[in-house]
């Protein structure tokens, strides 16, 4: 009877092979290939017909999250766009030499930039169009002494950076990408980006089987268990890793010695985010929306870079100077050398009043600089809260800014956000002459409020203040939600503030 069975299954096999379209048969060789190329299609390139749907800046804007894991790359895509639009590359090292209608940039640390148009009819104490922004988002840093080994598992240890939502990142695809500190044939000892692709790291769930109460409330401990496997003790052993460094494991420093290029021991430090491999990408029913990790605040770091560059050949009537400075570390406080807590702001303004214009040397520099403050404005441009259909109930009632619908004015009573009545007026009027749409949020009276650099700005400098940013869902998530129509939204709020904020200002009288 089984002979039997075998027959009649052999054959039943042999004339569903033969009468199967080509397409359906189960060749492995012709299936993977295929699967691969969907995913490819999927997650890395938007299709023709959502390019035709997307806003140009929304499709540019996911090149640039996909170009920027970490501060450093954030900071060395922004500066290639600037260069190719003619910016010229300056030194907070050297004394700068400017002109009218000039652009430059310089950086500091490799994490923060500074871009800024010396408008054509600028002259000392006049003032400055400011947008300030910030490179950082949450993330899980290497450690100094990364290596840990854990029963066969060879780890990674891992800081915590900023507040992140840390319960996401587990079940993720991670890699590493920052910069290395790599000695060079002449001694030197160079800042280099390095980014490993390839998914790396992994912080592994534990099974429902052995934590029942896992859907009820997911807890952990940050130091014990959100900890990523990087290899088996097994697999490391077999590939002939003797692994003698007693910092890292040596596998770890074999991939980036081959990403750089460099030999083992030309690698003498780094700084390395951990971060989704999954790129950024369109999607939604109308392909309205932006799904990546870090629009917290590559968001607005777009926004700002893009508006000065959209913006940076049409100054010959500005009388002001345009900056941008996007600051590094806003996440953990922004009281670093780098961050907007520092001097780098109040320090590029100073220089730029006591810079030489067209060769002329300004006088009484500090009196001007004190002038210029008083006609200068700031916007303090981070990512705002979209209003969450499954939590309404956390917005106020009359604040709840949706996708697609403007930039969002954010407002706090007691200055947790650094806008008042004359800036925001000042914007509004400016959104208004552009039709530009505008949103307002404030937070519940009975929930905390975040904040921004903007007050800290605002009080060092005494410079007047605005917060605002384009709303988005999933804030401090590995993965965070945007809407396609805010970017240009964003943008060109941005450039309309470039454009009219002097001939705006001289129309509110506010001593």
């Amino acid at each position: 009877m089984t002979g039997c069975v075998s027959q009649l299954w052999r054959r039943f096999q042999r004339i569903s092979l033969k009468t199967r379209p080509r397409s359906l048969q189960t060749n492995v060789s012709t299936l993977v290939p295929s699967t691969h190329a969907i995913e490819k299609k999927r997650f890395h390139s938007p299709t023709t017909e959502q390019q035709q749907k997307t806003p140009a800046e929304a499709l540019d804007f996911i090149q640039f999250l996909n170009a920027s894991p970490s501060p450093f790359h954030a900071v060395h895509e922004a500066s290639q766009r600037l260069e190719n639009a003619g910016f010229e590359k300056i030194s907070e090292r050297s004394a700068w030499q400017l002109k009218r209608k000039g652009k430059y940039y310089f950086t500091r640390n490799g994490s923060s930039l500074v871009a800024f148009v010396v408008g054509g009819k600028y002259s000392p104490g006049n003032g400055f169009s400011i947008v300030g922004a910030h490179t950082d988002s949450p993330c899980l840093k290497v450690k100094p002494i990364s290596k840990k080994d854990k029963v066969g598992y060879l780890e990674v240890g891992v800081q915590l950076y900023g507040g992140g939502i840390w319960h996401t990142w587990f079940d993720r695809d991670l890699s590493v990408a920052g910069r290395v500190m790599v000695e060079k044939s002449d001694g030197t000892f160079q800042h280099t980006l390095a980014r490993i692709e390839k998914p790396l790291l992994r912080v592994p769930t534990l099974a429902i089987h052995l934590d029942g109460s896992v859907n009820d409330a997911f807890k952990f401990n940050k130091e014990n268990h959100l900890v990523p496997i990087f290899a088996t003790a097994v697999k490391s052993s077999l590939n002939g890793s003797s692994d003698q460094e007693t910092k890292h494991h040596r596998a770890l420093l074999d991939i980036l010695s081959e990403e750089l290029e460099v030999e083992l021991d030309k690698i003498h430090d780094f700084e390395l985010c951990l971060y989704d491999t999954q790129p950024a990408t369109i999607g939604g029913a109308y392909d309205e929306f932006i799904f990546s990790a870090r629009l917290d605040n590559l968001g607005m770091s777009y926004c700002s870079l893009m508006a000065l560059l959209n913006t940076s050949n049409q100054v010959a009537e500005d009388t002001h100077i345009r900056v941008v400075s996007l600051f590094d570390n806003e996440e953990i406080g922004s009281t670093t050398a780098h961050g907007a807590n520092s001097n780098l702001l109040p320090s590029t303004l100073k220089r730029l009043v006591a810079s030489k214009i067209d060769g002329k040397e300004p006088s009484n520099s500090k009196v001007t600089f004190e002038l210029a403050m008083r006609n200068s404005m700031l916007v303090s441009a981070d990512m705002a809260h979209a209003v969450h259909p499954n939590y309404v109930e956390k917005y106020e009632e009359n604040h709840r800014p949706a996708m697609h619908k403007g930039t969002v004015i954010k407002i706090n009573a007691n200055q947790r956000y650094a806008t008042t009545a004359p800036t925001a007026l000042i914007l509004r009027e400016i959104a208004r002459r552009r039709s530009i749409p505008i949103q307002e949020f404030v937070v519940r009276n009975d929930s905390s409020c975040g904040s921004t650099i903007g007050p800290m700005l605002s009080a060092k400098l005494g410079l007047r203040t605005i917060d605002v940013g384009n709303p988005q869902l999933s804030m401090h998530s590995i993965r965070e939600i945007g809407g396609v129509d805010d970017v240009p939204n964003g943008i060109r709020l941005l450039e309309a503030f470039f454009e009219l904020f002097p001939t705006v200002d001289q129309q509110v009288i506010v001593d």
